[in-house]
């Protein structure tokens, strides 16, 4: 009988989100997944659409008032409105610190 040469493990320093190749500590695992690493700017997005659907399914004022702000962030990017020198970074700043 023949042992048979270990496969060479895929990298496991890749956001699964974006595909982009990070060190583990910018990367977030999943519990019962560890294989999975998320890079810190997917886990955020991901954050915000997990907040997005339970708003959908549990109305409230403030998942109204989160549900404007998508719809201005939304917007911005849209009209690329993000990436316009200062009004991008003061955009980008201000995307930093809403929910």
């Amino acid at each position: 009988m023949s042992v048979q040469p270990e496969q060479e493990r895929v990298s496991e320093t890749g956001c699964w989100c974006c595909g982009g190749e990070y060190p583990e500590a910018q990367l977030v695992r999943l519990g019962s997944h560890p294989e999975v690493g998320v890079c810190l700017r997917c886990a955020r997005w991901l954050q915000r659409r997990a907040v997005q659907r339970h708003d959908e399914q549990h109305p409230s004022p403030a998942g109204r008032l989160r549900g404007g702000i998508q719809t201005v962030r939304d917007a911005v990017i849209r009209k690329g409105w993000h990436q316009r020198g200062t009004l991008g970074v003061v955009l980008r700043w201000i995307d930093r610190h809403l929910p």
